[in-house]
């Protein structure tokens, strides 16, 4: 990490660097015995899948921008052998049909040993390469999907020009070219850049690769009409026929899906991967329901060569719980062999457990944890299939479950220093990072620094926080150059995203309360005041008292102008804006989150918005902020009546939670999964009582349970509860880690715990 690199970038020579193109790099190798260990560090741009002597090892790298360019270090002495070895890479460049999610500064390829002992695979002229021009990109039509989409195109693979068996020893590449060394001399980040890429080391693991099977084939047809010749695999499917196969996976997964099939020369297949399917209408309806509805998405093509074992397997993982294969066979027959998907995603733990009295609770925590899951990668992920973007206010929501239910924070670290790379020069944050199309919703630039003040509060790490203050500083000081001389915030540039409870008809974007972009937002200035509330408390913390004391006295100004302009007696509700025209739950909700009005009036508001079918109603997302604020003002127990939302998607037969009410584009959305951190720290209770989960604070809120017990990960061990009414009251079981004291609260009354605990809650 403090010296240049000894292996080259490398290229395909006599091919563009910037335009599409998918490339294959070998390099042979002797070994005079099997070694120990043999260590090496790999990158491409745009990505690469390592394999060695045709077994895969790595595949990456790990999305980020240029000035932090990761590299994945592998161990591959396990799969080398005395004699001679192979490596080889294939790595894609998708140029212009890249995902939004992919930064690129042209197409290139590095290996490097880690120390003299593997300098001979380094990346040169020794190594060779070909262009595979059996692929083009399959672009996705958006107006046919009638969806945003900007996770990239599909593959479109031509059987008889791919070089099958490129990647495994005994294959001819004598005949292939050298590669061409690139200019410009590797080097990391501590050695600064020419403009191309600076190296930093992979901060999140691996993702290993396991097989999913359980798909099943829910309609064949053969010319239009049944056939059940083709309903289970291996399947020979006749020559010039037209076949139609609609798999069912059972539950949405992102995946690689893997077809292998056998002869079949001159036959097309056409893959579509879907999370619903929709009607005539294009309704999505209940999702296990395939009657009367047809599939429309993101497609792959193979064609194969005809030849023994083909494996088809596009260059980027699918999301999908339908996958249709529609097959037209030419002269030959063709025998699909097997159909499989093997995994992508972060390899989170479910550390976690939680379990209750009402068995819906248990289905809403799995359908949840998928959700989460499937919306993590090598960033966070807005939704799998449409995005792949790491947006602040989703991010926010799935980090907090990942400490929660896995108790790792490193993909948390890693979005947070995301968003660090991403501000631009005015000092405010991308709102969405990595992404080659930027983006400012100044309202995730604030969430930013909430993102920073949640892991100050869970996770002891004072020099990872120290770092972002100068950040947050310039964050916090675009907001103040805003405050009106009213008191609170003027016309805000950007996109003023609060919800999608807004449409905005006639603009581009939508979820925008009155009063962001000309000034005057109750929402924005309670955001702000919320904000800085938790700069006073990071700022304390690190030994600058007169910024936090601005910070305190910035937010106390906020609340109480924003208190004395929108606060509509009457109606007993904060008004949006001081014209007093529109009303919200988001407005209230954060009056509540900033105490703008006094404590013992709070729980009689949140019950008024509950109640109030007349005001602006929160969607899945939003909902997490009103869960936080029942949870403050001691209404917890109104949190588990607001799962009826979830359950209702649950009997629309999603397996994942949905990006909003119906009709909604995704179904599966990150920021929708909050429930699982809410059955720990509502239901459960638990939650630090002091920065670094140092301590803990546990007050559960059981609603009409008769039972709920369960556990969250803590960095010293686990904490567990466990609850049950019993005629005499609550029992409850509490144990903490060694050394790690804090509280038990019920009705107001704080008590002590420590180790195992045990008491009758009256």
């Amino acid at each position: 990490m403090h010296q240049y690199w000894k292996a080259r970038w490398i290229a395909c020579p006599g091919e563009s660097v910037i335009d599409y193109g998918v490339y294959h790099f070998r390099k042979r190798f002797e070994l005079a015995e099997k070694p120990s260990s043999f260590v090496v560090h790999v990158s491409a741009d745009n990505r690469y899948r390592l394999f060695v002597n045709g077994e895969p090892v790595s595949s990456g790298p790990a999305r980020s921008d240029l000035a932090n360019w990761s590299f994945e270090t592998v161990d591959i002495a396990p799969q080398l052998k005395p004699g001679e070895n192979v490596l080889a890479a294939i790595v894609w460049n998708a140029a212009q049909h890249k995902p939004f999610a992919q930064i690129s500064y042209q197409t290139g390829f590095i290996l490097q040993g880690n120390t003299e002992k593997e300098d001979a695979v380094n990346t040169n002229n020794s190594w060779r390469v070909i262009r595979n021009r059996a692929y083009q990109p399959l672009p996705v039509d958006m107006r046919a999907l009638r969806a945003y989409y900007v996770t990239g195109a599909g593959d479109e693979v031509d059987g008889k020009a791919y070089p099958w068996g490129w990647e495994k020893p005994g294959f001819e590449d004598g005949e292939w070219p050298e590669a061409q060394v690139l200019w410009f001399p590797p080097k990391p980040r501590t050695l600064g850049t020419d403009g191309n890429w600076m190296l930093v080391p992979r901060t999140i693991p691996a993702f290993p690769e396991s097989r999913i099977d359980g798909a099943t084939i829910r309609r064949s047809l053969k010319d239009g009409m049944p056939f059940g010749a083709a309903d289970k695999l291996p399947a020979q499917l006749p020559a010039n026929s037209k076949i139609s196969l609609l798999f069912d996976q059972g539950h949405l997964v992102n995946a690689y899906p893997e077809l292998l099939v056998s002869q079949g020369k001159g036959a097309t297949i056409r893959i579509t991967y879907a999370e619903g399917l929709i009607d005539e209408n294009r309704v999505k309806g209940n999702r296990n329901e395939i009657e009367g509805k047809h599939i429309v998405g993101v497609q792959d093509i193979f064609m194969p060569d005809g030849g023994d074992a083909r494996l088809f397997r596009p260059l980027w993982f699918r999301t999908y719980r339908y996958l249709q294969m529609d097959i037209e066979t030419g002269p030959e027959p063709l025998t699909i062999r097997d159909f499989c998907g093997k995994t992508y995603g972060y390899p989170f733990e479910e550390k976690a457990q939680f379990s209750s009295s009402d068995p819906v609770n248990a289905a809403i925590w799995e359908a949840g944890w998928r959700t989460a899951r499937l919306c993590a990668g090598e960033n966070y992920f807005d939704c799998p299939y449409y995005e792949q973007l790491q947006y602040v206010g989703d991010t926010r929501i799935q980090a907090l479950i990942s400490l929660y239910v896995a108790g790792d924070d490193r993909l948390m670290r890693k979005a947070i220093l995301d968003y660090e790379h991403s501000r631009i020069p005015d000092g405010l944050t991308q709102s969405r990072y990595p992404c080659n199309d930027m983006q400012i919703i100044p309202t995730y630039s604030m969430f930013w620094v909430s993102m920073i003040y949640d892991h100050y509060m869970h996770r002891n790490d004072p020099e990872f926080i120290r770092q972002l203050l100068p950040g947050m500083e310039n964050v916090l000081a675009w907001f103040e150059a805003r405050i009106a001389p009213d008191g609170m915030l003027g016309p805000v540039a950007w996109w003023n995203f609060v919800d999608w409870s807004w449409n905005n008809p006639g603009e581009i974007a939508g979820g925008v309360p009155k009063g962001a972009a000309d000034g005057g937002s109750s929402i924005l200035t309670l955001q702000l005041a919320y904000t800085y509330r938790q700069a006073d408390a990071l700022f304390k913390a690190f030994g600058k008292p007169e910024l936090a004391a601005k910070y305190a006295r910035l937010a106390d100004d906020l609340v109480a102008a924003t208190y004395r302009l929108c606060w509509d007696s009457g109606k007993g509700l904060l008004a949006d804006t001081p014209a007093k025209s529109d009303f919200s739950q988001h407005a209230n909700i954060l009056a509540v989150l900033t105490d703008a009005l006094p404590a013992a009036e709070q729980p009689a508001l949140l019950k008024r918005i509950i109640a109030d079918t007349s005001i602006v109603k929160t969607t899945f997302y939003f909902r997490f902020y009103l869960f936080e604020a029942l949870k403050k003002t001691g209404l917890g127990d109104l949190f588990l009546p607001q799962m009826a939302d979830w359950k209702a998607m649950l009997d629309m037969g999603l397996t994942t939670f949905a990006e909003n009410p119906e009709p909604t584009r995704s179904d599966c959305h990150a920021w929708s999964a909050s429930p699982n951190y809410q059955f720990l720290s509502t239901v459960l209770g638990i939650n630090p009582g002091s920065p670094g989960f140092r301590t803990v604070r546990i007050e559960p809120f059981l609603g009409d349970l008769t039972a709920a017990e369960g556990t969250v990960p803590h960095p010293a061990g686990e904490i567990s509860a466990a609850y049950k009414r019993t005629a005499s009251g609550v029992e409850a079981a509490v144990t903490l880690p060694p050394g790690v004291e804090g509280v038990v609260v019920w009705k107001g009354k704080e008590m002590p715990v420590s180790g195992t605990w045990r008491k009758v809650l009256k």
